[in-house]
């Protein structure tokens, strides 16, 4: 029975890292930031959601340190902006944090970051998820566009 637990946990862990690397390829493309790869955090860590080496190696902790469920994919995806933003930013200065910013709005615009987004945990979200052009919300009032740009606190799991 444990068996077949962890041979899923692999399968979970090996779809979402694959999936993280397409996403991470489509950023990376668009900033001109170049990574060597992006690996998951060792069990064993729980101090951190993410690290970014110097040499370009990305480590991202794909589930909860206590309960161990797999993190909600929206959350993996800002740890993911997080760590390339420190390729070009090695510190968490004013200019790592809006630079940190702009490669989140760019996931959200692209339909690869979205927060708050109920129901959609990353063990029933890996493979084969939609990816929906974001829908411009408009005012009653004056018939124009509202696209919402604040940060949302994400759910981790």
């Amino acid at each position: 029975m444990k068996r077949g637990k962890n041979t899923k946990d692999r399968q979970i862990s090996r779809s979402l890292i694959a999936r993280l690397n397409r996403d991470a390829e489509q950023i990376a493309w668009r900033f001109g930031l170049n990574y060597r790869s992006i690996e998951p955090e060792r069990a064993n860590v729980k101090s951190r959601f993410g690290i970014c080496y110097e040499d370009g190696v990305i480590r991202i902790r794909l589930r909860h340190a206590v309960s161990r469920k797999p993190l909600r994919y929206s959350s993996l995806v800002s740890t993911l902006c997080h760590e390339l933003a420190h390729l070009r930013h090695f510190n968490h200065g004013v200019r790592f944090r809006a630079f940190n910013m702009e490669l989140l709005e760019f996931a959200r615009e692209q339909g690869i970051y979205r927060p708050g987004r109920r129901g959609s945990n990353s063990e029933d979200a890996l493979v084969g998820e939609q990816r929906e052009a974001p829908q411009a919300e408009t005012t009653a009032a004056s018939g124009r566009r509202r696209d919402d740009q604040r940060p949302v606190q994400l759910s981790l799991f």
